[in-house]
């Protein structure tokens, strides 16, 4: 009987541990001899002396490079290859190798050409795949395929936290993927051997919000906690020099003293504090002072504040106390064209020579909750394409869920409901209370386009056009009475 010919690909690729080696030796190598700018992909591969085709073969952790390659890549950043910097590439080890965080120096465009090419993985894997697929609430695990860089954000970030004393803002809406990019960030943080702390603001007790000393102990007591050390707050809290004072030496001298590596802090959801003026003067006024601080002060170089926000600071800050005219500012912005294909793609859907996608980004734009809800029904649910679009605003259709709950906050508050009838029903540029505005735009419910307040997407003006009864009738009735 004749012996069935291997189907087995020959070649070596990167394994998690190989890709954060040698990535973390680039970048050090970037800072040491580059004033921290990125090496192009020709500088790198006259460094290692091997082709930039090599190069992308070697970044996109799915094609095989023999191991000589391997060496010549890791000696030129003075690293000797160990057995665990490569598997052997293989069919069954494929899977894996597409859910490794990537941290890959290429450009948006070199990487959506290679992403667009993994046909052939994705029908081979289809059964691999469907056990990876569940209702894509929350953010996207580090070990997910589904997860969509958008460059140069990714690497901007990995490159400000390793800078001593540094602050880095990320603000966009809920559901835009703040929480999975932080979750990176603090999985390439740890590659350097970092500690880290992530706190959420929104499971601060409310009555810390009005006792600016009380906030400040919680917040040193969830910190020394997360570090494993002792709090000892009642030793080393000295009411008589203020609260904010000795929240910085507690910080500094006490916590960072102690710590031999840097230590990133993620603050979640700040945007609570807005609501409390007087708190978050003096809040962000001292998050401004570590910063200016960390310039003189070793202890505070080994902090790297990190802070999340969902929308414009709406409360009246002095502009030499505020921390959000400092450090990285990071604004998400919805998926492009190729990059919901490519995470079509990664569902197993072919859609790179078709108009869904068009049509898709009609309704919900590039929304990636919205995206990513509409390409888990196609694949699980058993819905098609035309039935998706049909259902889309319906109160049972795939995004009632996600509707649901932001109907349920818009009802909370007659103010919010009264200023979106205004936006959904408006043919012309309109103004809208500040405060309004802001918090409709942290929802995520709507945008700017120049002067103009529209619906972010048209699902919302559709849906809510209808929940909310607007008709054109009402709405100049409302026009009068305001």
């Amino acid at each position: 009987m004749k012996q069935s010919k291997s189907t087995r690909r020959r070649g070596l690729i990167l394994t998690i541990a190989g890709l954060k080696r040698l990535q973390a030796a680039i970048l050090a190598m970037e800072k040491a001899q580059n004033n921290g700018d990125r090496f192009t992909l020709e500088d790198l591969g006259d460094r290692m002396n091997v082709s930039t085709k090599t190069l992308n073969r070697l970044w996109s952790l799915h094609t095989g490079v023999d191991q000589k390659t391997l060496k010549l890549c890791f000696s030129a950043f003075s690293l000797e290859l160990h057995r665990e910097d490569y598997a052997i590439l293989s069919k069954t080890n494929n899977t894996e190798s597409s859910q490794t965080l990537s941290l890959s120096l290429d450009t948006e465009e070199q990487k959506l050409s290679q992403f667009l090419c993994l046909d052939s993985f994705v029908t081979q894997h289809h059964n691999q795949l469907e056990n990876l697929w569940s209702y894509p609430d929350g953010p996207v695990p580090l070990d997910s395929p589904f997860y969509v860089e958008r460059p140069p954000i990714e690497e901007l970030i990995y490159r400000e936290v390793i800078q001593p004393g540094c602050v880095i803002r990320i603000r966009a809406p809920r559901e835009t993927g703040k929480t999975s990019l932080v979750l990176r960030l603090l999985a390439f943080a740890q590659m350097q051997d970092y500690r880290s702390v992530n706190l959420n603001c929104n499971q601060i007790d409310s009555s810390c919000l009005t006792d600016l000393n009380k906030l400040l102990r919680s917040l040193c007591w969830q910190i020394a906690t997360e570090l494993g050390i002792d709090p000892k707050l009642d030793d080393k809290w000295d009411e008589e020099i203020g609260c904010k004072l000795s929240c910085s030496l507690y910080l500094q001298s006490y916590l960072l003293k102690q710590s031999k590596s840097p230590v990133v802090l993620v603050l979640n959801e700040v945007d609570r504090f807005f609501e409390y003026p007087e708190i978050a003067q003096e809040f962000f006024g001292l998050l401004r002072s570590w910063y200016e601080e960390a310039r003189q002060d070793i202890n505070l170089q080994k902090l790297r504040l990190v802070v999340v926000y969902s929308t414009e600071v709406y409360v009246s800050l002095d502009i030499n106390r505020s921390p959000f005219n400092i450090g990285l500012p990071i604004r998400l912005p919805e998926f492009t064209e190729y990059q919901v294909k490519y995470l079509a793609q990664r569902h197993g859907l072919d859609w790179t020579s078709s108009n869904e996608v068009a049509q898709l980004m009609s309704l919900v734009g590039g929304h990636p909750a919205l995206i990513r809800i509409a390409l888990y029904y196609l694949c699980c649910q058993g819905i098609t394409f035309e039935e998706l679009i049909q259902e889309a605003i319906a109160n049972g259709g795939i995004y009632r869920y996600h509707l649901w709950r932001h109907w349920a906050i818009l009802q909370e508050n007659s103010s919010l409901v009264k200023a979106y009838v205004e936006v959904v029903a408006a043919k012309q540029s309109i103004s809208l209370n500040p405060i309004d505005a802001h918090k409709l735009e942290s929802l995520g419910l709507i945008t700017y386009e120049g002067d103009r307040i529209l619906p972010r997407c048209e699902l919302y003006r559709a849906y809510f056009k209808k929940q909310l009864g607007v008709t054109e009738f009402e709405y100049e009735s409302l026009q009068k009475r305001a």
